[in-house]
């Protein structure tokens, strides 16, 4: 279970205690910084590091087990209100199959599920692209959906 704890005037503290009585407190600060608290249940003193917000998000990405990787990025989002929620985002690089073809033409959402977010072309990005927008090779995609769409969408669209 984790417990929320505002404060006020620094920020939001969230504690866990876990199966083997470790605890870790996450510090969200006004200043957009986090501090990470562990304290192992045999040990007196915890130990702490300061992250910045990027690098907190990064954290996040890892503990939950999305995959990383240069090509291919993806994080899964679960909401504490909604416990039967979970988001997917994934990135994806176009390729010579979907290059020249728009959203509209591929039937992204009708066929599969997912959306289109942004697209980033030559270090500009564009996010939520029209249904005309045209995809070019070497595109970045982000989409976003369930587990199932993103599959199906990897399946249907990407053909891999």
């Amino acid at each position: 279970m984790v417990r929320f704890i505002g404060m006020e005037g620094i920020g939001t503290k969230y504690e866990l205690e876990t199966a083997s009585g470790d605890k870790i407190a996450v510090i969200f600060l006004l200043n957009k910084r986090v501090q990470l608290y562990i304290q192992e249940k045999s040990c007196g003193k915890p130990c702490s590091v300061e992250l910045t917000d990027s690098e907190a998000k990064r954290l996040a990405t890892v503990l939950s087990g999305a995959p990383v990787e240069k090509e291919k990025e993806s994080i899964e989002v679960d909401f504490m209100g909604i416990p039967d929620l979970t988001v997917a985002m994934h990135t994806y690089t176009v390729g010579k199959n979907l290059a020249g073809k728009t959203i509209e033409e591929l039937a992204i959402r009708k066929r599969t599920g997912v959306n289109i977010v942004a697209v980033s072309r030559k270090g500009h990005t564009i996010i939520s692209p029209p249904p005309h927008f045209i995809f070019e090779e070497g595109d970045m995609i982000v989409v976003i959906g369930d587990k199932d769409q993103i599959k199906k969408f990897e399946e249907e669209i990407l053909g891999i």
